[in-house]
């Protein structure tokens, strides 16, 4: 099922989204995205949507099964407390990308903005992934208290950071895994940074081999280079603060 959304707002495409499904179409393609806003927001099931353009604010919010593949760029928010899934994104994202997540995966091929991974969680067997190609902002990580996130750094410039600043803030649960090496002013200080071990390594391979071959990359070329993992210090990183 094609759908042309040139000149479509995005209540309007939404709404046609949600009659298609209810008649039973599996497999979706939106052509002429421009920006419109919640595309896949709230679906479950076994649904594929392909969107051909930029999407708008979040992309697959609240999402409980479905694949979204953006074939272009998108904004704020993608995934934002989304429950199951996949979100492959062949370009850059913004801001605050899997806010809340509980589980699913996110895949990006370029760069992300700042607070991605804000909030994720994990809970039994929902366990949320977030894997980077290129560079993240500032606040990665933030509040995180379950879950995988990676940053590959892959087309960074001689000198370039792989991430900003305040990576982990609040952080007390889940783990980071950074390909390279990282300025330890860019961390917070409840944060530590360990090297990799056997299950580090076995868990990287089962979600990075799946996201090398939705972006056409090598993963053996991609793994000669060291990883480092981020891990909280402590599980009540404000406890000082707020308990007595």
């Amino acid at each position: 099922m094609i759908i042309s959304a040139k000149g479509m707002g995005y209540k309007e495409l939404n709404e046609l989204i949600h009659q298609k499904i209810k008649k039973n179409e599996k497999n979706i393609c939106l052509n002429n995205i421009n920006g419109q806003r919640y595309l896949g927001a709230g679906l479950t099931g076994n649904i594929k949507i392909t969107v051909n353009g930029v999407c708008g604010n979040d992309l697959g919010a609240f999402m409980d099964g479905p694949k979204i593949i953006v074939n272009s760029n998108g904004q704020d928010g993608i995934g934002n407390t989304m429950n199951a899934g996949e979100i492959i994104v062949h370009g850059n994202t913004g801001d605050i990308a899997g806010h809340s997540m509980r589980g699913g995966k996110i895949y990006v091929k370029g760069n992300v903005g700042y607070r991605v991974g804000i909030h994720m969680k994990s809970y039994r067997d929902l366990y949320p992934v977030i894997i980077i190609g290129g560079n993240a902002g500032d606040f990665l990580g933030e509040y995180m208290a379950g879950g995988l996130i990676v940053v590959l750094g892959l087309d960074k410039s001689k000198g370039q950071d792989i991430i900003g600043n305040y990576c982990g803030t609040g952080m007390h649960g889940g783990s980071i895994y950074i390909r390279g090496d990282i300025k330890n002013c860019s961390l917070c200080k409840n944060i530590k940074k360990l090297n990799l071990d056997d299950e580090d390594k076995k868990l990287l391979k089962k979600y990075l081999q799946e996201y090398c071959k939705y972006f056409s990359l090598e993963f053996k070329k991609i793994m000669k280079d060291s990883f480092i993992k981020l891990v909280p210090s402590s599980q009540r990183p404000y406890g000082k603060l707020y308990a007595y």
